[in-house]
Order: structure tokens, then sequence, then C-alpha cells
């Protein structure tokens, strides 16, 4: 039996933390269960999913329907589009069977892009491998969640670029039940009519758009979030404090904030290492990509890992830890002991890359 294998290339970078993570993985499982459901899909789909940050890391090889377990999703630092195409397109050389003059090869791959950020890499060159050598042998359906991806920039490796209006739980919800539905009809008319041409199922404009025009956005860093990285002094589990750039048309105390934005705080998350193993701008434990003050962040919230009353102490290293009540603290990055005291203005941070 001829193989109809699906990619999910998806975005676990910083800025995906929080819901919209729980919703993709949500929905991931969501479309094994319904396809499992369906006899074409189950006689030809598999199944791969390859997740990225700064760096890609394949999180399940390519495995038949029937026995293939979503993983959980990690979390990571950078959206490096241009590193996950090329791990992608050297997944592609050393899992689909090509067809031969001898042996009918596996049908054209599908692959589901999902990201919510502008790449923080160079994609030029994956993007000229990818044209010129697998845009024709695989159909790529790029995804931007949200309104802060630049679309332009999909819009150079595929014909297929969607935008996924809201990120609130019943979009979500219809949107993977048109990516299962997309997936079901392809795979029936592979068993029907014996072609693997793209078969996408229709959609409503009440979550779903189909970008058409190309809109200019340059940008190498997420300017839409500003995300933290910390670390708790008591457990030394690393965690995340993540803000989105607002401006909401009754506050106009943004005015008078560096630069005349702020970011509004949108949650407290803890993470574990494996954080580490998917991001790009660190050297040493150090933050060494962009900084942020914090008179551009609005609300300050206490530790997720341990409830310190605050989770955004700066040590002499550079790095982020919590703070409680003890008159001498222990950095969890350098080391160091030192004391704290409040700080009468705004003071630069280390800011991931989103």
């Amino acid at each position: 039996m001829r193989r109809l294998p699906i990619y999910f290339l998806i975005d676990v970078s910083e800025s995906m933390i929080g819901e919209p993570l729980s919703h993709v993985q949500n929905g991931v499982e969501t479309i094994i269960q319904e396809l499992r459901t369906d006899p074409y899909a189950l006689e030809t789909v598999y199944l791969s999913i390859i997740a990225f940050a700064g760096r890609a890391k394949k999180l399940c090889s390519m495995q038949e329907l029937s026995s293939f377990y979503p993983p959980r999703l990690p979390i990571g630092g950078g959206t490096s589009l241009g590193n996950a195409l090329n791990f992608l397109m050297n997944d592609i050389d050393s899992t689909i069977q090509r067809t031969t003059a001898d042996t009918k090869g596996d049908w054209k791959p599908i692959v589901f892009l999902f990201t919510d950020g502008a790449p923080t890499d160079d994609t030029t060159a994956a993007f000229e491998r990818w044209n010129n050598k697998y845009k024709g042998s695989a159909n790529l359906i790029a995804i931007s969640i949200g309104d802060n991806m630049d679309t332009a920039v999909l819009k150079e490796i595929s014909e297929n670029v969607l935008q996924l209006k809201d990120t609130d739980e019943v979009s979500f919800k219809a949107f993977f039940k048109w990516v299962t539905a997309s997936i079901k009809t392809t795979s029936v008319s592979i068993a029907s009519l014996n072609s693997d041409d793209l078969k996408l199922a229709p959609f409503s404009d009440d979550f779903l758009t189909k970008i058409e025009q190309e809109m200019s956005m340059p940008i190498k860093v997420d300017e839409n979030f500003a995300v933290i990285l910390g670390k708790c002094q008591n457990t030394k589990q690393p965690y995340l404090l993540k803000y989105q750039k607002r401006v909401d048309k009754d506050d106009f105390s943004y005015l008078t904030r560096v630069g005349g934005r702020h970011f509004k705080f949108v949650g407290a998350y803890p993470i574990d290492n494996s954080y580490f193993e998917m991001v790009d701008g660190y050297a040493n434990g150090n933050l060494t990509g962009k900084r942020i003050n914090t008179s551009e962040l609005v609300g300050f919230p206490s530790c997720p890992c341990c409830a310190n009353q605050v989770a955004i102490g700066l040590c002499m290293c550079g790095n982020i830890m919590c703070v409680g009540n003890e008159q001498t603290s222990t950095c969890p990055w350098c080391g160091v002991q030192l004391s704290f005291k409040e700080s009468g203005g705004g003071m630069d941070i280390g800011r991931t890359r989103g």
C-alpha cells in the first residue's frame, strides 16, 4: 500500500506558550481520533510531527495512523523558519519513498505548517532550496495563527497561505476540523481517483482567511510579543513570562512609555529544561538577544514555580530570577548571592526572540 505522508511542522516558540500551544496540542489529538474513524485514512495516512523554535526537532517519525500517538509539544526560543524548513527537507529525503522504474513510491507528502510569528533567522537559502527542489513534489499549507505573522514570507513558499483570524478555543476547534476534513478528502481522492492532487476542504470565512495578497512587514525579531525567560531560585526550574503588544483605544498611558509602546501581561508559565534544546540566541545560559525596559511592561507576576512575590529580579549576570522575602538571594543561573532592593525606575532586561 502506497503511503500518504502527512507532516505537521509546528511553531513552538515562546509566543505560542499558553492557550495557543494548548489548543494546537488538543487539535492534533482530535485530528488523530477523527482520522482513525475513516477507513480510507486508515489505509493510507502516515504522520510525522516536527516542532521548531530556534532549532527544529522531530517529535515523531513517520508512523501509520493506527499506531500514532501525539507527543507532548515542547516550548523553545526563536522562530527559525529557515532552519525548520531545511530540517523538513532533509527528513523528506530520508523518509519518503520515491517512485522508481520498478516501484511506485509514496504519494505526494502534505505539510501543514503552523506558525504565529515572524522568522528570526535568514530564510533565503532554505526558501530557494524548497522552491527549486521540493515545492513541486510536496503540498505545503502554511497557516498563520493570529495576525502577527508576516504572511508575505509564507507566500514565498506556498500558494496555500491561510490565516486563523482568532485564537480562541472555538476558532481552533473549527480550524482543526477543517484540517481533518482536508486530509480525509485527499485520502478519498487517492482511493477512488488514484490521484494525490491536494483536495482542501471548503471552510468558513468566519474563522479562516486565504491570503491572496502579499503584505510587507520586514522583521527578523518578533516585536509583537515580549517574552522573558527566568529561573526560580528555589526549584531551579525555568519559566517564561509572556507579554503581548497592545494599544487600548481608551487607554492613553502608553503614550508616556518608551517608544510609545507597551506590552500587557498574558501569563506566567513554568517550563522544563527541554526548552534549551530548541532555543537559539543563548550562550552559556545567558541571553544574547534584544533587551526591553521594564517601563514598557504592564503587569508584574509572582513566580509561577514557587509563588515568590517577584518574578523579575535582575542578577548581575544579566539573567532573570524570582525574589521573595529572603534577605539574601541565590541566583539559580550563576550561583552568586545578592540582596535585592526595589528599583525606582525602569531597567533594561533581556528578552527572548519570541
